[in-house]
């Protein structure tokens, strides 16, 4: 069974925690998983809960030569558990992380969401054919956001009730002047296309691995278009637990029905906490074999590999 004190007691080691204290505690329960399942194991990782304000820990363009790193010499015929921790990321650098993990284990990938996998990393939980959670699990929203963090669904409603108070009232132009003034030319119709874009990747993703059965014709839509509606979800941030999941249609396994595989991936998942706490890394991307992609507070990653 999991337990976080336990962890943390392999982790320290002889009371002094260290870096490769927690390498170590990572790799015994990521290869615990391995020989539990009998599948390539990966996990991504980011450290944005303990390293707030520190830039990487998003999915970016770079993450894709670590999955190039973790992904290489693996056996695609054993297909794939990808386990997510994650606050999301570009849309761009998701789609070709997904799609690249789609052309070596085709769709036999299955997601595994210990803790949170938000608005990009529930897209990448979408090109699986099934997602394990628990009762702390959190995947979420998928509609877009720009730059700086605003939702392009509200940029694009804001500006079409702007359109419209003054299309009836000529005077309201005064009052929306200076907000639609902060807005560059091109980003609405550049909103209206990350939108698209967005809830194409997923749909295709979905149609083509969870709801590829004959009977399941519609499902993907009908997902999508539940984790796209900001104006329902009323918060990119809100947390979609298991119940929910479950109830907007996705495939979902829930990880207390096998306890021990359970304990395995929270000790897994408290191993990769601890290694944030206790190093400058602030992302992780790791396989069963311990071959890392470590990023740290440095110019370039560090690659590692047992042996």
């Amino acid at each position: 069974m999991f337990n976080h004190n336990e962890i943390l007691k392999e982790v320290l080691g002889k009371d002094v925690p260290s870096a490769s204290s927690s390498d170590i505690t990572r790799r015994k329960y990521l290869g615990k998983i391995h020989e539990r399942r009998g599948r390539n194991i990966v996990a991504y990782y980011s450290g944005h809960l303990h390293k707030r304000g520190v830039s990487g820990t998003e999915i970016d363009d770079e993450d894709k030569n670590a999955f190039l790193n973790a992904v290489h010499g693996l056996d695609p015929k054993k297909g794939l558990d990808l386990i997510l921790h994650t606050p999301g990321g570009e849309v761009e650098a998701t789609e070709s992380i997904g799609n690249y993990l789609r052309e070596v284990f085709g769709t036999n990938i299955e997601v595994f969401v210990p803790l949170i996998a938000m608005s990009a990393g529930t897209m990448i939980a979408c090109a699986s054919k099934k997602i394990h959670m628990g009762k702390q699990s959190s995947i979420g929203p998928i509609d877009p956001q720009t730059d700086g963090g605003i939702s392009a669904g509200y940029l694009l409603d804001d500006f079409n009730r702007a359109a419209d108070e003054i299309e009836k009232d000529s005077s309201k132009a005064l009052l929306w002047q200076p907000i639609m003034g902060q807005i560059h030319p091109s980003l609405i119709t550049e909103c209206e296309q990350w939108i698209k874009l967005s809830e194409e990747i997923v749909t295709k993703w979905l149609e083509t691995g969870m709801f590829s059965g004959d009977n399941e014709k519609g499902m993907a839509g009908k997902v999508v278009n539940q984790l796209s509606d900001y104006q329902k979800m009323k918060s990119h941030g809100r947390q979609i637990g298991i119940t929910k999941a479950k109830e907007i249609g996705l495939k979902i396994e829930d990880l207390e029905a096998d306890k021990e595989l359970e304990g395995l991936v929270l000790s897994m998942h408290s191993s990769f906490m601890h290694s944030f706490v206790y190093s400058m890394c602030f992302k992780i991307v790791e396989n069963h074999n311990g071959v890392a992609t470590i990023y740290s507070a440095r110019p370039q990653p560090i690659q590692l590999q047992n042996g």
